[in-house]
């Protein structure tokens, strides 16, 4: 008997191995789910039929934090190969050097101090490289967020690598290029003002431009594109525009805007030190109405804001220029909610109008996406902006998160559903489940041009700083076109749990010798007690 039951639990042992090495059960417990992927990623490695290669540029001598980045892309990588065993771990570092010279990827500079005080640098690569049927993506892992700490920066780099990852292998996946397009024909920045925007959204789509028509075959002209952009337009639109737009919404088209509710100049504004502000009428404000938003004809002021070289010395021969606070020139704040903001920078953007929800209960969705500090102000128009106006009464910046900048999302109602259409069309007046951003400055996408080169978008010559424009408006885009989810990866949140480093320091010697001391000191109390019972037992 005794042997039959011991064949009977060898064979049960072994039918478990053997089944455990064709079917791995893998159980998260953790609370923010950091070692599950999304239905989303696990589907695209469902759908590989080739070998994927992931080559990690991330090695060599790392600190604590780039090695905690480390594990968590090497955990990453680990589940990619549970879900498809055709994935492929390469680690080699002539691969690796090789790779870095022919993508021209530059190195990230680590400043750290040395325990006899001086200060050591150290190049990270922090990349990986996705290969799959001849083509490769390049994913970068770190996030840089000047306004956080380095930890932080770290532990969003960790909340973010499923995205990275799932956003190069989706780039990998696509049999053909989307397109969007800029639209002209009503004063929109030109091509060189938006050529940093183009650059970095050519890398995920082929970008075209073009103007409207007016007649029957305009109706459709939209329809190839995945995301209508309209940067800073200066001029009225048509009926007939206006018609051929909101149904291509209708149609499930999506449109970036980027709206001025204000008109003024910026040459006048320079030469002459002043310039009259008043109304932006594009008689576009009816039909956003519709949509269930609003371009406020006003301008918001910050006491969080870009500096402006000004002639403070009272003696023209002599000019001193001092960095005062310019008010029109806020620096918004990004929404931690929405994937389109989340972790990144501080938005440049001058002379902005307030943005603002209406419809009550519409069904739509709406996010704010950037906002004021919590020093700020309306200025209404007509109004006169005034550069000498450098020291407004601070008392009045009462008003706190002021939106500019806000994401839609729903079914929308078409503006012409009681309306005679102005072309021959079949009409639709309730849109596709769809999106819409509509952000209340031109500003925020437009860069400037130095020694004939094209600045970053949201790069500030005077300061030297790089904000979040680019970012901001390269996920906008990501997030309007998005139909598989992939963005609200970028909403997953790992949890920082750091230690007091002014605790950890104070007592280092005691909290060594509770944690090297009390798993002996268990074990001790264990054996002793287990030799008082059996003692007793036995006696």
């Amino acid at each position: 008997m005794k042997l039959r039951s011991l064949i009977i639990g060898l064979l049960a042992v072994a039918a478990i191995n053997i089944a455990a090495h064709f079917v791995v059960l893998r159980w998260d417990m953790t609370e923010d789910k950091r070692y599950s992927l999304s239905e989303s990623t696990k589907q695209m490695l469902h759908s590989l039929d080739e070998p994927l290669t992931i080559t990690s540029l991330l090695s060599g001598d790392l600190n604590s934090g780039f090695q905690r980045l480390q594990k968590a892309e090497q955990e990453i990588e680990q589940e990619f190969k549970v879900h498809n065993a055709q994935c492929r771990l390469q680690a080699d570092e002539e691969l690796r050097a090789r790779l870095i010279e022919e993508m021209r990827l530059r190195p990230t500079i680590i400043h750290e101090r040395e325990k006899d005080g001086k200060t050591a640098q150290t190049e990270v690569y922090p990349y990986v490289v996705l290969s799959y049927k001849g083509r490769r993506a390049v994913l970068t892992l770190l996030s840089n967020n000047r306004s956080l700490s380095g930890e932080e920066n770290l532990n969003n780099s960790i909340a973010g690598l499923e995205y990275s990852f799932a956003e190069g292998l989706h780039q990998l996946l696509q049999d053909s290029v989307s397109k969007i397009a800029f639209l002209e024909g009503h004063g929109e920045l030109e091509e060189r003002y938006v050529w940093d925007a183009e650059s970095q959204l050519s890398q995920y789509f082929t970008v075209e431009r073009g103007a409207l028509g007016n007649d029957s075959a305009a109706m459709t002209a939209l329809d190839p594109y995945k995301v209508v952009i309209i940067a800073d337009p200066q001029g009225a639109f048509s009926d007939t525009d206006k018609f051929i737009i909101d149904q291509y919404i209708m149609r499930g088209g999506r449109v970036l805007w980027l709206l001025n509710g204000v008109q003024f100049s910026t040459d006048v504004l320079t030469s002459e030190g002043y310039t009259p502000a008043i109304a932006l009428d594009l008689r576009l404000s009816d039909m956003l109405f519709r949509y269930g938003v609003r371009v406020n004809p006003a301008l918001v002021q910050d006491q969080q804001c870009l500096p402006v070289p000004v002639n403070v010395s009272s003696d023209p021969t002599t000019p001193n220029y001092q960095p005062l606070p310019w008010y029109y020139a806020p620096l918004l704040l990004t929404s931690y909610q929405s994937p389109i903001t989340r972790n990144c920078m501080q938005v440049s953007a001058t002379f902005a109008s307030p943005v603002e929800a209406v419809g009550g209960e519409d069904g739509i969705r709406k996010n704010i996406l950037l906002a004021t500090s919590t020093a700020s102000r309306l200025i209404g128009v007509p109004a006169q902006v005034d550069l000498s106006d450098i020291n407004p009464d601070l008392t009045t910046f009462k008003y706190s998160y002021i939106p500019v900048a806000m994401s839609l999302e729903g079914q929308f109602e078409s503006f012409f559903k009681h309306r005679i259409a102005p072309l021959p069309a079949v009409k639709q007046d309730v849109s596709l489940p769809t999106k819409q951003v509509v952000m209340g400055s031109g500003s925020i996408i437009r860069n400037e041009w130095q020694q004939n080169q094209p600045l970053p978008a949201g790069y500030d010559r005077y300061s030297g700083m790089q904000f979040g424009n680019r970012d901001v408006i390269v996920n906008a885009v990501l997030w309007l076109a998005d139909d598989e989810g992939l963005m609200d990866l970028r909403k997953k949140e790992v949890t920082l749990r750091l230690l007091n480093d002014q605790i950890a320091h104070s007592y280092r010697t005691g909290i060594q010798i509770a944690t090297i001391g009390s798993p002996v000191a268990i074990l001790a109390l264990i054996a002793l007690i287990v030799g008082v019972v059996r003692k007793k037992r036995y006696e």
